[in-house]
């Protein structure tokens, strides 16, 4: 849970938090709706990543290509 404790003592209001995880199968759960609760004036982003241990090895264009679909600088 070190990212939930990050997010209660850190204020992300007005900014746009866009999640991404590798998981062992439980891919984001209710993460997202955990981060929308403890940042409520933050934008949690719908364009996530989730991606199986299983498909970590293979997965550098699947990542490439998200993060230069979000747009960023």
């Amino acid at each position: 849970m070190p990212v939930y404790s990050f997010l209660e003592e850190y204020d992300f209001a007005g900014k746009t938090i866009v999640p991404f995880v590798t998981h062992g199968g439980s891919g984001f759960s209710a993460t997202t709706d955990t981060i929308s609760q403890l940042q409520p004036d933050a934008q949690v982003s719908d364009n996530t990543l989730s991606i199986s241990r299983e498909d970590v090895a293979e997965a550098e264009d699947e990542v490439k290509d998200w993060a230069e679909g979000l747009g960023l600088k």
